[in-house]
């Protein structure tokens, strides 16, 4: 891995803005002769998912922990969870809008701007909800702004695509590829881990009163804050002239949505589906195992998220793996494979879950070592089929895509089904999961050879 290398930030701290066709300003406003290795850039993927993935598990742990009593006390338990993880997928929906939205900022102003738009309107999403009355103090209006706030999340989190992962693909050394691939992929587990230890130790050190009244507010700050050091750490990155120079070489540059929609539509959906069993495994061993526990266990929910922690970064130590192992067999035979292993897993989702502390600690160990695994090579693991001058654009939403069909409803179908029907539902949620990945897995191989 390359040295670091030091930056140079303009004393007025301005951000110049520029035209769609060269964006040479802007381009500038960090620049540096010199090299920029895959190593540097896989820093700011790094940095980038990990800040993102904070912020989505500060929310995720509240829509369990916090919502539910917060802005639906005039529902039971399980409906003001379920009421609260509809508002969870606000964003999933919202995502791909976002990522068409600020796409057009970046092509009549400059990738620096629209990253740094979507980061200022992510932290104040994230912020703006720490700040929110409950619906005691407000009705239903909280939960209006709730949403909005949701849906903002989602939007910012589309349009801070910076190709930097598609980048890192192509920059990678052919044999090492699956290894640079996985870097990003890390961000899950280390967002996971500190989000979990605040409201782990929030829950532990605060009354139940203290905790909904005001701690729950606290990860949201610290998620704000957060996001202000990745934007510099990522603009640093971004805002080189070599940066730009390597992206234009590579042609990775926005491109119109409909015609890559009408032209690429079947490498988006083949993309999007071929880690679907990733996907929803994601959410079937972070946020529906804390709503089951909450909600049907005595368990201490403080005690469950160090468990959950602990499976993190079991995790973490898969994603790593997973890079060793695609450089040896390839990603894709890679996924193929974890997808079987994920529906083998499948089966054993009811035993488990039922089976007390020790088979639902099992349930998770098991589960976050798959979910590393897979998920280390679940990003762009089809996106080489886009043509050069479609893959910023096509990878950001095949991204988006896979998060909105593979996990943004995953805890709401899962605590709905296992609560109505049983567990043995979820079985059958992940395991249709693990087939259409193993489908879209072979259409693709076969498109290939007929090509």
């Amino acid at each position: 891995m390359a040295t670091t290398t030091s930056y140079a930030f303009p004393t007025n701290g301005a951000l110049p803005s520029s035209s769609s066709s060269n964006s040479n300003s802007a381009r500038h406003i960090n620049a540096r002769d010199g090299h920029i290795a895959p190593g540097e850039i896989a820093i700011g993927v790094v940095i980038g998912r990990a800040s993102e993935y904070f912020d989505f598990f500060v929310y995720a742990m509240a829509s369990v922990l916090v919502f539910p009593s917060v802005f639906f006390p005039f529902k039971d338990a399980l409906q003001g969870t379920l009421y609260s993880f509809v508002i969870f997928a606000f964003a999933f929906l919202a995502r791909p809008f976002g990522t068409i939205a600020f796409m057009a900022i970046q092509k009549r102003f400059s990738r620096e701007l629209k990253l740094m738009l979507a980061l200022l309107l992510l932290g104040a999403s994230t912020a703006g909800i720490a700040f929110l009355p409950t619906y005691e103090s407000l009705g239903v209006a909280s939960i209006i702004l709730l949403s909005l706030l949701r849906i903002g999340q989602g939007v910012a989190l589309g349009g801070s695509w910076d190709g930097l992962p598609s980048l890192l693909a192509l920059s990678a050394p052919q044999h090492r590829r699956g290894w640079y691939a996985m870097l990003g992929q890390l961000g899950a587990p280390v967002g996971f881990i500190v989000a979990g230890g605040l409201f782990s130790y929030l829950t532990y050190a605060l009354s139940a009163e203290d905790f909904l009244s005001w701690g729950w507010r606290y990860p949201f700050f610290v998620a704000f804050a957060i996001n202000v050091v990745a934007l510099f750490a990522r603009l640093r990155l971004v805002s080189t002239a070599e940066y730009s120079r390597l992206l234009d070489e590579r042609e990775l540059e926005p491109t119109n949505v409909v015609e890559m929609t009408r032209t690429q539509g079947r490498n988006l959906l083949i993309g999007a589906l071929a880690a679907l069993a990733s996907y929803a495994l994601f959410h079937l061993v972070t946020v529906f195992p804390l709503s089951w526990i909450s909600l049907y266990s005595l368990r201490s929910i403080s005690e469950f998220l160090v468990m959950q922690m602990i499976g993190a970064a079991l995790a973490a130590v898969g994603v790593v793996i997973s890079g060793l192992v695609a450089d040896r067999v390839g990603r894709r035979t890679t996924l193929g494979t974890l997808a079987c292993l994920i529906a083998v897993f499948s089966g054993f989702v009811p035993m488990l879950m039922n089976g007390g502390e020790l088979g639902q600690n099992i349930f998770l160990i098991l589960g976050f070592i798959l979910l590393g695994l897979s998920y280390g090579q679940a990003a762009g693991a089809v996106t080489a089929n886009f043509p050069a001058k479609y893959r910023y654009t096509g990878a950001a939403l095949t991204s988006d895509l896979a998060w909105l069909v593979g996990a943004g409803f995953a805890p709401l179908v899962a605590l709905g089904l296992s609560a109505h029907f049983g567990l043995a539902y979820v079985s059958i949620y992940l395991l249709s999961g693990a087939v259409c990945s193993l489908a879209a897995l072979s259409l693709n191989r076969a498109l290939e050879i007929r090509d």
